[in-house]
């Protein structure tokens, strides 16, 4: 059974990077499209970020030069850095496998003064 296993959520100032990691297991995901989501408090989830392969990745425009998502297909771990961040983009962040439509458990990143 696949487990997906996300960390590196945490309080951070405006203006500070995160990098989250999101670890999966019982399975290989070198082919699969694999995403980040966001839902903030009385928002709906969004998303944030799309991995198919290097040359194929989108993102939404509210995080466009500030986020970058990546894949090390040897961890099964797929990252999200996050750069010069906003108190907007507060919010529980979610690991997503297109393919299978599983979810990870979600980590906070919370960017406050």
């Amino acid at each position: 059974q696949v487990q997906l296993v996300e960390s590196g959520g945490g309080l951070v100032q405006p203006g500070g990077s995160l990098r989250l990691s999101c670890a999966a297991s019982g399975s290989i995901f070198r082919f699969w499209t694999m995403g980040w989501y966001r839902q903030a408090p009385g928002k709906e989830r969004e998303l944030v970020a799309t991995y198919l392969s290097r040359s194929s990745t989108n993102y939404a425009d509210s995080v466009k030069g500030r986020f970058t998502i990546s894949r090390d297909n040897a961890k099964n771990t797929v990252y999200l850095q996050m750069n010069s961040l906003k108190p907007d983009d507060t919010a529980v962040y979610y690991c997503h496998i297109r393919e299978l439509d599983y979810w990870g458990q979600g980590t906070q990143v919370t960017v406050s003064s």
